[in-house]
């Protein structure tokens, strides 16, 4: 389905997910941010998210315990970025599907 964000027209899923990550950009994920209820996306966010396309990029499964082992960011500061649902969130504005471990 098609969705305008931040001016443009992009491709989600039924859930909100980009279907092509090549229509992500910046500021596509502070719209994304925004809707998500996270106000501001500082640095640890955007090391976050560089590290998530990374994985996908290289078709690495993802799961909040990898991500906790992975030396950008340990659990607890992952959820406290990331609020109620910290890999849903991270992902979508990310550009990338969500994982299979998310329920």
């Amino acid at each position: 389905m098609d969705k305008t964000i931040s001016g443009k027209t992009i491709q989600v899923n039924e859930e909100g997910y980009l279907t092509n990550f090549s229509e992500w950009d910046k500021d596509i994920a502070l719209a994304i941010s925004q809707e998500e209820h996270i106000e501001e996306l500082g640095p640890k966010h955007w090391k976050i998210i560089e590290y998530l396309q990374d994985q996908f990029k290289q078709e690495i499964p993802l799961s909040i315990r990898k991500i906790g082992k992975s030396g950008v960011v340990d659990i607890e500061e992952f959820y406290a970025l990331f609020p109620q649902g910290p890999l849903k969130k991270a992902t979508k504005i990310a550009g990338i599907p969500k994982p299979a471990s998310c329920i």
